[in-house]
C-alpha cells in the first residue's frame, strides 16, 4: 500500500537503513519522506570530565565531538536525500536532541503523516551501541500506523 507522507526515523545503523529502504519502497509518487534524526540527549554530557582535567582541553574535546556528530549527520542526510530523490520522492529532514521516543512522538503529531517507519533493534551479538528506544510512549502517542522494519541480520 503506497503512502504519500512518511515520517522516517533513522540514524544510519543497519536496522535504520532497512527502515530507509522500506520507506522508499512504500512512498507513493509524488509522495514525500520527512527524515527525523534524533541525537540522544546523553551526548550532551559526553565531556570526558573524568579524564579531561582543564577547561581548554574540555572545550577542544567538546568541539571535536560536536563537529564529528555534525559531519556524520550531514553525510547521512545527503545519502538519504540522494536515495529519496533517486526514487522520485520529496525529501525533508529535521534534527532533534532529546529522548528518541519523545522526539518521535512529537514529530509524528506535528504534521499530517500517513505512516511512521523505524528500524528494529540490533540483534544480540551484533556490534554497536545498545541504546534502546521504548516503543510504549510512541505507540500510545500515535494515531497513525507505525511500521518497524525487520533488521537485515535477523
Amino acid at each position: 500500500m503506497p503512502y504519500q507522507n512518511i515520517l522516517l526515523a533513522s540514524h544510519g545503523t543497519p536496522g535504520a537503513r532497512a527502515a530507509e529502504e522500506l520507506a522508499l519502497r512504500l512512498c507513493a509518487s509524488p509522495g514525500g519522506i520527512h527524515h527525523l534524526l534524533v541525537v540522544p540527549d546523553f551526548w550532551t554530557g559526553m565531556m570526558g570530565d573524568d579524564w579531561l582535567n582543564n577547561v581548554r582541553t574540555r572545550i577542544t574535546y567538546g568541539k571535536y565531538v560536536e563537529s564529528t556528530l555534525e559531519r556524520e549527520l550531514q553525510e547521512h542526510v545527503e545519502r538519504v536525500c540522494a536515495e529519496a530523490e533517486g526514487a522520485g520522492a520529496r525529501y525533508s529532514y529535521e534534527l532533534k536532541v532529546g529522548q528518541p521516543a519523545e522526539c518521535l512522538a512529537e514529530a509524528a503529531g506535528a504534521a499530517g503523516y500517513d505512516l511512521v517507519v523505524i528500524g528494529s533493534p540490533r540483534p544480540k551479538g551484533a556490534a554497536g551501541l545498545r541504546s534502546r528506544m521504548s516503543l510504549d510512549p510512541v505507540v500510545r502517542a500515535l494515531n497513525i500506523p507505525l511500521l518497524v522494519a525487520p533488521h537485515p541480520d535477523a
